[in-house]
């Protein structure tokens, strides 16, 4: 099976100096949304997503901590990347829906690491894929859990514009 073009693209650029960081951000760039928590991969394999997030006082709430925004933000961002990863090239994706679990308050930078609930695999048919995602802090405490649906279905055959 052929590699995705994100994992082939981050395996290209992880082997050399400061490659991690600007694979980040050609991320940030193609899903603007996502660089507003400017989070850097550490890790993309099939069936693993690893991104880590700066404390940084533009993501914090009114108390002080990392808003939960933030932190769904991070979870997105690292479950849909190993979903991307993860899935056979002639299929595509999108989440369908979230539920999180606040399970402590988050303080200082976050690690979140994103893995399939289930196995991937290709399929003629649409199918949900679910995806966990956990976010710790410096200490190694789950502050955040997620549980994201990706809708995993085939790519529709190109047109030629006739």
């Amino acid at each position: 099976m052929s590699h995705p073009r994100i994992l082939s693209l981050y395996r290209r650029l992880a082997a050399w100096p400061a490659g991690g960081w600007l694979f980040s951000r050609l991320v940030g760039f193609k899903a603007p949304y996502f660089a507003t928590i400017r989070a850097r991969i550490t890790r993309l394999e099939p069936g693993c997503c690893q991104a880590r997030m700066r404390d940084r006082r533009a993501l914090h709430n009114h108390l002080g901590t990392v808003h939960a925004i933030a932190l769904c933000n991070l979870a997105e961002l690292s479950g849909g990347l190993m979903t991307d990863a993860t899935i056979p090239a002639g299929m595509r994706w999108i989440p369908k829906g979230m539920s999180v679990e606040y399970l402590k308050k988050a303080r200082g930078p976050m690690q979140a690491s994103a893995t399939p609930d289930i196995d991937v695999i290709e399929s003629a048919q649409g199918y949900e894929l679910p995806v966990s995602v956990d976010i710790r802090d410096v200490e190694g405490d789950s502050v955040f859990r997620a549980r994201i649906t990706m809708w995993v279905s085939p790519r529709r055959p190109a047109t030629d514009g006739s």
